[in-house]
């Protein structure tokens, strides 16, 4: 700032507060070269520059005893005036008393009277201008402007000196979130989402108890709390939403809170924010809950986790991930036959052995990995069902998955006609499942890309059917050539008469339709009679096998060659 002011000929202003003209000159005189000077000759006169100035005043140079005010009056004017209280103030004087009385005031310095030491008094000036604007800097980037709490860096910081003084006192960190924040934005206006931040901060400051609580607003919809353990936290929460929905009755706001209880104190406060952070987002879209603690268990699983996304990349690499493939059975002939094959992902890690695909799938859906993993599966699966075909010269269709994050994805329909035309396939032949939460999601562009991929000749099924309550609703604007029934269904279908009823209603919407049936998850003969009597078209479960690796499927292939050529 200084090199700024030099480089731009710019000049802090002071003004000088002197009954007397000689002095008044002979501190011009010192002071005019470095600074531009101004003048009162009273107190009364100084507090009407100040208050009617152009300029901002970096100093005042305060003598004590004056005419109309005095010193000491002045001050205690300065002090009430929010405008006007930060201004320094060195009082000029010889008397040794009025400085005790001076620093009560707020006087920043002193200088002594007769004027003989000009570098002196330049130093000082200086010196106390340097205080007060580093200060104000600091003041500035204390607070949010928003809300009044804390920034980050000072809030760390601030635990970093409570934790000197304190060592030995149990501590936990809050991380508070707000569900959605930029929905509330987008319906209400910016005006009162800041309106919803600023009663936060101002319930947070009013309900933490301890003067040692510190609470920081960060990242937008984040808050930080810093406070000692014991307390009911989850209590605070209920208070905080219980003063929002009094405050803004207009808002329905949802809060969910992330706990890192008792902290190790071993670790950094940044690893404490982390890690209640995490247990905070770990709970984002679940509104069965509201809080989430951050303990051993939750630190070995995040790890675990963390590790899962870091080795994603070596894993496809070295093959790691192997596309296994489940058969699938048409059923109304007399004899089941070999229909098609669903491809599933397992990963054989080099450290940790067979990860089930509920360990990884879920996380890579989160964070965005799921498309990474998709297009490696479709990849496997074209290559597989080519060579295949190659070897035992028939089609056995494959399966494969198309999260929600691929239905964004600009180049969805020329990456699958480039697997087509590298493993010499038909559109047929690689079948695209579409999960049925993935149809509530964007309506207007799964049906878009649904209906560009049907005309390019792809058969779409229509996965979990029955899983959520968007089924009936998407199948009135979705073309499908498929339903893929739910395995709950198959499951309790012999002991549950309302799983048996939803069994037949489906098959009768599926006829409806003219789509054909899956039936996932069949594990005995029973259920497959069941089934067959009730028209459902083909099966996949254990009742013909489990998922198996790409070798123990030939004979799947082999018996259905043997099949056709005897007919």
């Amino acid at each position: 700032m200084q090199d700024y002011r030099k480089n731009n000929g710019l000049k802090r202003h002071i003004l000088i507060v002197e009954d007397d003209r000689i002095n008044r000159e002979i501190l011009a005189n010192i002071l005019s070269r470095d600074y531009a000077v101004h003048f009162a000759e009273n107190g009364r006169q100084a507090l009407d520059i100040l208050r009617e100035r152009e300029f901002i005043c970096s100093l005042i140079l305060l003598d004590l005893m004056m005419p109309v005010m005095d010193g000491f009056r002045f001050m205690e004017e300065m002090k009430a005036d929010d405008r006007l209280s930060s201004i320094p103030v060195i009082v000029m004087t010889s008397e040794t008393d009025a400085e005790v009385r001076s620093i009560r005031m707020g006087a920043a310095d002193f200088i002594t009277k007769p004027y003989d030491m000009p570098e002196v008094i330049l130093a000082r000036c200086e010196r106390i201008i340097e205080l007060q604007e580093g200060k104000s800097i600091i003041h500035a980037a204390e607070k949010d402007n928003l809300t009044g709490l804390y920034t980050k860096d000072f809030f760390i910081e601030y635990i970093r000196q409570i934790e000197k003084y304190s060592p030995d006192e149990k501590k936990d960190i809050l991380v508070l979130n707000i569900e959605h924040f930029h929905l509330i934005n987008e319906l209400y206006g910016r005006r009162q989402g800041d309106d919803v931040l600023i009663c936060i901060a101002g319930l947070l400051m009013k309900l933490l108890d301890d003067p040692r609580d510190i609470g920081c607003r960060t990242e937008a919809d984040y808050f930080y709390i810093f406070c000692h353990s014991g307390a009911d936290h989850e209590k605070l929460l209920r208070d905080l939403l219980d003063g929002l929905a009094a405050a803004i009755p207009s808002i329905h706001v949802k809060l969910r809170m992330g706990i890192y209880p008792d902290v190790d104190k071993a670790l950094t406060a940044e690893n404490w924010i982390d890690r209640a952070k995490t247990a905070c987002d770990r709970i984002r879209g679940d509104y069965s809950r509201s809080t989430a603690y951050y303990n051993n268990e939750f630190y070995e699983r995040s790890k675990y986790h963390e590790k899962l996304i870091n080795d994603i990349d070596n894993a496809i690499a070295a093959r790691d991930l192997i596309v296994y493939y489940q058969p699938k059975y048409s059923i109304q002939g007399e004899k089941p036959t070999l229909r098609s094959a669903e491809a599933l992902i397992r990963w054989k890690h080099p450290e940790l052995g067979m990860i089930s695909p509920g360990d990884f799938i879920p996380l890579f859906e989160s964070n965005g990995l799921i498309q990474k993993l998709d297009h490696y599966v479709w990849t496997e699966a074209a290559r597989q069902v080519g060579e295949w075909k190659r070897t035992y010269g028939i089609s056995v269709p494959v399966s494969v998955n198309v999260s929600r994050m691929d239905i964004y994805y600009p180049k969805l329909r020329d990456d699958f006609k480039a697997l087509l035309q590298a493993n010499g396939l038909e559109t047929n032949e690689l079948m695209l499942e579409i999960t049925e939460s993935a149809y509530a999601d964007n309506a207007d562009q799964l049906v878009n890309v649904v209906e560009n991929l049907r005309k390019d000749g792809f058969m779409i099924e229509m996965d979990d059917f029955g899983s959520g309550y968007s089924s009936l609703n998407m199948l009135t604007t979705i073309p499908i050539d498929a339903l893929k029934m739910d395995m709950k269904f198959i499951r309790n279908m012999q002991r549950d008469t309302k799983s048996m009823k939803l069994v037949e209603l489906i098959l009768d919407i599926a006829g409806f339709l003219q789509v054909p049936v899956i039936a996932e998850g069949v594990e005995t003969e029973e259920q497959l009679q069941l089934l067959k009597e009730r028209g459902c078209d083909i099966i996949q479960g254990f009742y013909f096998s489990r998922p198996v690796p790409p070798a123990e499927f030939i004979p799947f292939i082999e018996k259905e060659v043997v099949r056709r050529a005897a007919q």
